[in-house]
């Protein structure tokens, strides 16, 4: 029984690091530590079972943190998300400019005339003034490995929906200045 119970823990705890690891929004990332909570109790059971004290009290821990990141992911992050999403929309009814939750320039994507050209991971904006002087796209690689980054200016780009619309083609894009990963311009 401890060795079904065993692999079904290491199925979850592989799968709820990839869902949160991935940081794709609040619901996934909560979801990924609900699959956690799934492995560190079929963990908890596999240390009791086979009377192995240090993995049993590891997985007790481990799954009060499980349970705080689902309340912190599923309930309050999700909440916040929810709120922005929701003022948003209202905004958009209202006289005076539409708004948009900043956050969604740390993980939109941008598209182009052509269509998808990257996912934003960051923006800069001014202290005083709060505008936005631009964001860094960015674009190719599978989970940062290999990805390049690109400073988009503002004026060349504005949110619509759950995304942001860059006003340029692929082959424009692909002039924009490029950014080492620690080194971003100030203006």
């Amino acid at each position: 029984m401890a060795d079904i119970i065993s692999w079904i823990a290491t199925v979850a705890t592989i799968t709820g690091a990839f869902m949160t690891a991935s940081n794709l929004g609040a619901r996934i990332t909560g979801v990924g530590f609900g699959v956690f909570l799934i492995g560190s109790l079929s963990w908890l059971a596999t240390g009791l079972l086979t009377d192995q004290p240090a993995l049993t009290w590891t997985n007790v821990v481990l799954t009060l943190l499980n349970l705080f990141g689902i309340w912190r992911w599923l309930g309050r992050q999700a909440s916040v998300e929810e709120g922005g999403r929701a003022a948003a929309e209202a905004s958009a009814e209202t006289p005076g400019e539409a708004l948009f939750p900043v956050s969604l320039l740390s993980r939109a994507e941008v598209a182009g005339h052509s269509g998808s050209i990257g996912r934003c991971i960051d923006a800069l904006a001014g202290c005083q003034s709060g505008r936005i002087a631009y964001v860094v796209v960015s674009e190719g690689g599978v989970a940062g490995v290999g990805e390049t980054l690109r400073r988009l200016p503002w004026e060349h780009a504005h949110v619509a929906g759950e995304g942001v619309v860059a006003d340029l083609g692929a082959a424009q894009f692909a002039h924009l200045q490029e950014l080492k990963r620690d080194e971003w311009p100030a203006r």
